[in-house]
């Protein structure tokens, strides 16, 4: 006969088994200490030409048919914290996470003269605080996720590569 504690340690351990993988994402390693260790030139992102309208509501449909978080990145291709960001959402382990839990759109607002409406649309009225600024949102509801948070990246380059990973997938539940 097995003592009561053995019982309850097994019947812990089969009740988290059965918790389902997605209650305990984590970000991937990243793979790289600092952000020199990018691929260089980093990456040009944002298309100054798009129809930022379209291409959220393109994305925000291709994000519910996917069952993924919508990743709003608002920016501009003058924005070394953007580009430290595209560059490291490149690295082949957070580009397989970030292809796996949202779908991504980017977004040039100029010189913060450019788009306004996409922040608008999510309560963020006024100038940008910073860029980028990344929206998380719930695409079935079109609700933002992250609110209080969208300029958390803002000043990506004091932050590590693996920060950068980590506060991606925090969104991600």
């Amino acid at each position: 006969m097995r003592p009561f504690g053995t019982f309850c340690v097994m019947a812990a351990a089969a009740m988290l088994s059965a918790v389902p993988a997605a209650a305990a994402v984590h970000a991937p390693q990243v793979g790289v200490a600092s952000f020199d260790q990018l691929a260089q030139p980093l990456p040009l992102p944002y298309d100054t030409h798009a129809d930022a309208d379209r291409a959220v509501t393109e994305a925000r449909q291709r994000a519910i048919a996917g069952h993924k978080l919508l990743l709003i990145d608002l920016g501009g291709n003058w924005c070394l914290d953007c580009r430290i960001l595209a560059g490291t959402i490149e690295t082949p382990r957070l580009k397989a996470f970030v292809e796996a839990h949202y779908e991504v759109v980017t977004v040039d607002v100029g010189r913060f003269d450019k788009n306004g409406q996409i922040a608008a649309r999510y309560g963020i009225t006024g100038r940008l605080q910073g860029v980028p600024s990344v929206l998380v949102v719930e695409p079935h509801s079109n609700k933002l996720i992250n609110q209080g948070h969208t300029a958390a990246l803002a000043d990506a380059r004091s932050m590590s590569p693996q920060a950068l990973a980590d506060w991606l997938a925090s969104w991600v539940g």
